[in-house]
């Protein structure tokens, strides 16, 4: 059934949202929660636009029902999927009674650091048989008489549904939604062509609400009809701001066959390259799509800051000794130190007497027996010192420049520390899950940093 009409609390709500979300979103970072065991504050309505999902590369997963605050606390400490897909609006979604979604859900996700796909299911093409209709759906027409009149009026109404659902969930203007068209015949002109008119009237109407247009479907049937329509009939339709492509083709990345490479580039693309299956993560099980999403400008990190002038990220860290130090590394071990507050000297790259003395007493505080050289054991422990703050990939933290670090100093990987928790990142750090025998996630986890801590 249709969602129920705003009630006069939730109008007044769309209201205030309109109002907040009318300031710039640049340079608004999303909040985050350090650890899987602390419940995060709510995000504001600024972080949430920008966290819907706002630039981002990295996994993602999407499951009909949204999952309880537990299952979705369990997940972001365990799994490698940064982004959540939710189906907020659409009458065609076998899940229109969604439990546990709420204003304050949304809030709580975006809080803890996830990204938010917000979909809508509703219209569906015309010779798209296995959704059911409902009384009061909408249904794109494809009689030959003012089929496409009505197929545009559909889309504008639909797009105004959608907005106004994805607003009573605290989701408003900034964010993308994205709109869900299953597969059909792409050879069936007039189902294609009245699809492709309301797909064209609901992106101008999403768009004219101020949010981003999404738009999800397979790659051979709605992703090839907008190419098609993007390269054939420029300028005839408008199209979607991003895309969702659907091609199980088990490759996390944004590349199909059907359609070039040109098309949404850079920054414009998601892929759902696995169907339905269970994972299962933290002894928690959901039954999901796998999606890479490559959207923006990407995870771009923010300038450290620590260590003016001195540079901290290298390949390797080799061991220092009064007769063979390398200067550039003494003075990270000398600037990290005095962070630490076992060194108060100068960052000059000279290994001397109180330098050996501000590591001996660092060593000393970490339970290592104290000595002069300052070996592979030590630089691990030292670069990856901090807050155990979970980071995957896509995550920008300032903790992913003390991973990468601490990785490159375990022998793990040998990679620019970039603050982008990428690929070689990800990488790196199964290597280094496996060879401590402990759960292969990609994730950095409080077991993870604690073994890095202790210079394993």
């Amino acid at each position: 059934m249709r969602m129920p009409a705003p009630s006069r609390a939730s109008r007044r709500l769309v209201a205030a949202l309109a109002l907040v979300l009318a300031v710039p979103l640049s340079g608004i970072a999303p909040a985050t929660a350090d650890d899987a065991g602390t419940t995060p504050r709510l995000a504001s309505q600024r972080q949430i636009a920008l966290a819907t999902p706002g630039d981002f590369t990295g996994h993602g997963f999407d499951q009909c029902v949204a999952p309880t605050q537990t299952a979705m606390d369990t997940w972001w400490a365990k799994s490698p999927f940064s982004a959540v897909g939710i189906y907020i609006s659409g009458d065609s979604r076998a899940c229109r009674t969604q439990p546990n979604l709420s204003p304050a859900w949304v809030a709580a996700q975006v809080a803890r650091g996830w990204r938010l796909l917000p979909i809508a299911l509703g219209p569906q093409a015309s010779c798209q048989p296995r959704f059911p209709r409902y009384k009061d759906d909408f249904k794109i027409s494809n009689k030959p008489a003012n089929a496409y009149a009505a197929a545009a009026a559909q889309g504008t109404v639909e797009a105004d549904k959608n907005a106004a659902d994805a607003m009573a969930y605290g989701i408003g203007p900034g964010s993308t939604i994205w709109y869900d068209l299953e597969g059909f015949d792409l050879t069936n002109t007039a189902c294609r062509e009245s699809a492709l008119v309301f797909t064209s009237a609901w992106v101008s109407r999403i768009k004219a609400h101020g949010y981003v247009a999404g738009f999800y479907s397979s790659a051979s049937s709605g992703i090839k009809m907008l190419d098609d329509a993007r390269t054939q009939r420029p300028g005839q339709f408008s199209l979607p701001d991003r895309i969702w492509i659907a091609r199980w083709d088990g490759k996390a990345d944004t590349s199909t066959t059907y359609i070039p490479e040109d098309g949404w580039r850079p920054g414009g693309r998601m892929k759902q390259y696995r169907g339905g299956h269970n994972e299962t993560w933290g002894g928690v099980t959901i039954n999901i799509d796998s999606n890479f999403i490559d959207l923006g400008a990407g995870s771009v990190p923010a300038p450290e800051g620590r260590c003016p002038g001195t540079r901290l990220g290298y390949w390797k860290y080799p061991t220092l000794t009064p007769t063979s130090a390398q200067p550039t590394r003494v003075k990270v071990l000398q600037c990290l130190l005095t962070e630490q507050g076992t060194y108060s000297g100068p960052v000059n790259g000279s290994y001397d007497a109180a330098t050996i003395a501000g590591a001996r007493a660092w060593q000393a505080s970490r339970r290592f027996t104290p000595s002069d050289s300052f070996e592979k054991r030590h630089w691990t422990a030292l670069l990856s010192a901090g807050v155990r703050t979970i980071v995957k990939r896509g995550s920008v933290d300032e903790s992913v420049h003390r991973l990468q670090r601490a990785l490159n100093a375990a022998g793990a990987g040998r990679f620019r520390a970039s603050g982008v928790f990428d690929a070689k990142t990800e990488a790196a750090l199964r290597s280094y899950q496996s060879r401590l025998r402990i759960t292969v996630s990609g994730v950095a986890t409080p077991q993870t940093w604690n073994k890095l801590q202790r210079g394993l």
